[in-house]
């Protein structure tokens, strides 16, 4: 069911690096030398659904050609303080003024973002090409250049909405950088990332990152709660359409059709990737000389498979790349998750990790057979985005075709969970005999019920545990009073093994249903 461990040699090939910032490397692998023609794609034209499909078609039946190099140099070279001195004057703001649920922001391109995006505005089914103005910015004492003045293009842009109060506009969604984007729900703060599409993932070779060339973004009305981008992806593999409707709230919901036109088979193609970071949690602090108890955007991967069973998965930070694939037929859903909301979990004043949302992916129709494929990455620092999830297609989607697909991303505190159900609540885990240099290992997982709607049950729950690899022994379920839930404690003697996979079921007398959990443990 799963997929074995990677070995250390990419780790050592620089793998902890490739997120760097959560961004940098991916712009140094998209932006090269040779510069193609300017692209004018987001021109003052006609505009339907069909209008960005047919792009990409024509796009992909040619060979790949990179955006156009023209940032100064002045821009090009700027350090991240240089750049975060380049501010989008609130005053501009598209839709300022009139009375609509979002207004529109620029990111200006410059530092690690040279990559130009093309941006129009599209209203009663015409698009009108949003020309770079640098009256749109202001500038600080770091930056000592003047802004160009010939239509460089933006990096990218944010949508802002009365998300939490009626009459402030917030920042709710951002897409920058490659085909990077976030959004939050309401009392949330940024966290996790998404991506339009992830290829050749954690490959020797080297990754291959897609870019956003250019976005249609619709006018919305005034009585509406949603909001319509819709995206031309590009790379040297593959072109395609992404429509993104977007709708802010408790959780904020982005419906996404995609139509993608490979130029080559894709064999290692990710859909609905995410990324996030994990540094350290209760469950693996060997060796971290830290005052906060945890440090992560997400804490685990969670995953609804096609036949209906919750999976569980909590995260690690390994210390070689691992990569892990759960094997599925037509899935339900899968994500990162943030569950650890009490701030005292972290005691992180400026990061508030407890208001960072989670991310969970539902496929909207028939996705096939495949498999929700896990990375994570060695990372000494919070500032790396180390773990990625996706969805692996069983065969590739070959050359010269059409290839469509749809799902919601649901940003906010995870789906919601039948009453009665049982829920992971946390995973801990220490050596049988702290004064003992040996591999034998204590594991206690909480269970708790968040919807006590239901009676609860009257009898304890059973807990089966199964370890590929040593020996498992000392089982034993008793109730959590400081959870109103349920401990699972169990000990595991691993022997002479490297790797072990772990999987415990709970199991209740009147056939309420019980995440799975799962874990991998490594020498």
């Amino acid at each position: 069911m799963l997929g074995q461990i990677a070995g250390s040699s990419l780790a050592q090939k620089g793998m902890t690096r490739w997120l760097l910032n959560g961004l940098a490397l991916l712009m140094l692998v998209s932006t090269t030398a040779h510069a193609a023609e300017n692209d004018d794609l987001a021109t003052n034209s006609k505009f339907s659904r069909d209008t960005v499909i047919d792009l990409a078609r024509k796009l992909a039946s040619s060979a790949y050609k990179p955006p156009r190099a023209d940032l100064p140099e002045s821009l090009s070279n700027l350090s991240n303080k240089q750049y975060r001195d380049i501010r989008f004057d609130p005053t501009k703001a598209i839709w300022a003024g009139q009375n609509l649920p979002f207004e529109l922001e620029l990111y200006h391109r410059g530092g690690i973002y040279k990559d130009p995006v093309e941006i129009a505005l599209v209203e009663d089914g015409a698009a009108r090409h949003l020309a770079y103005d640098p009256a749109m910015f202001k500038t600080g004492e770091n930056l000592t250049t003047p802004l160009p003045s010939q239509d460089i293009g933006f990096a990218g842009f944010r949508l802002k909405s009365p998300l939490n109060r009626p009459d402030t506009y917030e920042d709710t969604a951002i897409f920058l950088g490659a085909t990077y984007f976030r959004a939050v729900a309401k009392n949330q703060v940024f966290g996790m990332s998404a991506r339009g599409l992830a290829i050749k993932t954690a490959d020797p070779e080297g990754e291959e990152f897609p870019i956003y060339r250019a976005f249609w973004i619709e006018k919305p009305s005034q009585d509406t709660n949603s909001i319509v981008i819709n995206a031309l992806l590009d790379s040297k593999s593959v072109a395609g359409a992404y429509r993104f409707t977007i709708r802010p709230g408790t959780n904020t919901t982005m419906d996404v059709e995609a139509t993608l036109f490979p130029r080559t088979d894709l064999t290692k193609v990710g859909l609905a990737p995410e990324t996030s970071m994990y540094l350290f949690s209760a469950n693996d602090r060997a060796n971290i000389d830290d005052y906060r108890p945890q440090v992560h955007d997400s804490d685990g991967l969670l995953m609804l498979n096609g036949r209906g069973e919750r999976l569980w998965r909590p995260l690690a930070n390994p210390t070689k790349l691992q990569i892990s694939a759960f094997q599925d037929t037509a899935p339900m859903g899968f994500g990162l998750m943030q569950r650890a909301r009490n701030f005292v979990n972290y005691q992180d004043l400026d990061a508030n990790f407890q208001s960072r949302p989670s991310l969970w992916i539902e496929p909207l129709g028939n996705w096939g057979k495949g498999a929700v494929v896990l990375t994570e990455i060695p990372s000494d620092a919070q500032i790396h985005d180390n773990t990625i999830a996706y969805w692996a297609p069983g065969t590739p989607i070959k050359a010269g075709t059409s290839f469509n697909y749809s799902y919601r991303l649901s940003w906010g505190t995870g789906p919601t969970i039948a009453p009665g159900e049982a829920r992971v609540y946390s995973t801990r885990s220490g050596r049988v005999n702290p004064t003992q240099q040996d591999n034998k290992r204590t594991f206690v997982v909480d269970y708790t019920i968040p919807d006590q709607s239901v009676p609860m049950p009257q009898t304890l729950p059973h807990a089966t545990v199964k370890s590929s690899q040593g020996n498992i022994s000392n089982v034993s379920v008793r109730e959590n009073p400081q959870t109103g839930g349920y401990r699972v404690t169990f000990q595991m003697d691993p022997g002479g093994a490297e790797l072990a996979e772990l999987r415990l079921e709970l199991k209740f007398d009147d056939a309420r249903k019980a995440e799975t959990w799962m874990y991998r443990w490594t020498n």
